[in-house]
């Protein structure tokens, strides 16, 4: 599998040497791991953002990012500064039909319900835990599967535009057992939300979520701990779905990623 990449940037100030490691290629949607001195701040264009007690911290790229990126480093008064260029993705365009009418189109009677899982949705995604497990790499929830669908894509559902996909979808049986993609804390685990279905999102720390989509059978609770690899359900069909399939999703805090800037599949 393509290797993530590793960016060294070295600051020599006032005869202090300090250090600032970077994972990952610097395009629309990607997750970006970072490791500066224990003790630092760090501050994303004017924000500041968690630190581990080792130096780690982690950000994301929205889709639609223009603008060069801004890392700051503070530490015993001194204050460094990196500029990133941001690389564009070429996105695809989806065309998927044979959904439901209710599904493309709800009817009125639904939209509290919508809004209700949305909710949910936006608490889970909008916890900043102390959690480090976002330190490690992730693994794909289901081997020797075909991914169907991809960040980005602008989906046109029975012929009517609608919003860019989000995720990354996997192929499947239904049946098929899914596995955590990484080490986290369950925050929602729902069986029928009206889009997504049986739903889980786990808490990986700093802001970084991950969330699986229209599951049959689902094995964990709300606040249980999970490792990677851990058989999490089955595939399904729920929600707005024509097949069995696995739709993952990658957050940090409210930005949506690219899972498979995680995954070496980019």
């Amino acid at each position: 599998m393509k290797k993530l990449l590793f960016i060294l940037v070295i600051f020599f100030i006032s005869h202090s040497l300090y250090a600032l490691e970077l994972k990952g290629t610097f395009y629309q949607g990607n997750l970006i791991l970072g490791k500066t001195e224990p003790g630092s701040k760090v501050f994303i264009d004017k924000n500041e953002i968690k630190v581990s007690n080792k130096g780690f911290f982690v950000f994301g790229l929205s889709k639609d990012r223009k603008n060069d990126l801004s890392i700051k480093v503070v530490k015993n008064g001194i204050t460094n500064k990196l500029i990133k260029k941001i690389y564009k993705k070429k996105y695809q365009v989806q065309k998927i039909n044979g959904l439901p009418g209710k599904q493309v189109t709800p009817p009125k009677e639904v939209y509290e319900r919508i809004k209700n899982d949305n909710k949910l949705i936006s608490k889970a995604r909008s916890i900043n835990s102390n959690l480090n497990f976002f330190t490690n790499n992730f693994k794909v929830p289901i081997k020797n599967s075909i991914i169907t669908g991809v960040y980005g894509s602008q989906r046109i559902l029975n012929g009517i535009p609608k919003s860019p996909h989000y995720g990354l979808d996997f192929a499947a049986n239904e049946g098929t057992k899914i596995k955590a993609m990484l080490d986290g804390v369950v925050t929602l685990s729902e069986k029928d939300l009206y889009y997504t279905g049986g739903t889980i999102i786990f808490d990986h720390g700093h802001g970084i979520s991950t969330l699986y989509m229209h599951m049959k059978e689902i094995y964990v609770k709300n606040g249980q701990s999970i490792k990677q690899g851990d058989v999490i359900g089955t595939v399904g069909k729920t929600g707005r779905s024509t097949g069995p399939h696995l739709d993952v999703r990658l957050n940090w805090l409210d930005v949506k990623l690219d899972p498979a800037s995680v995954l070496n599949l980019n």
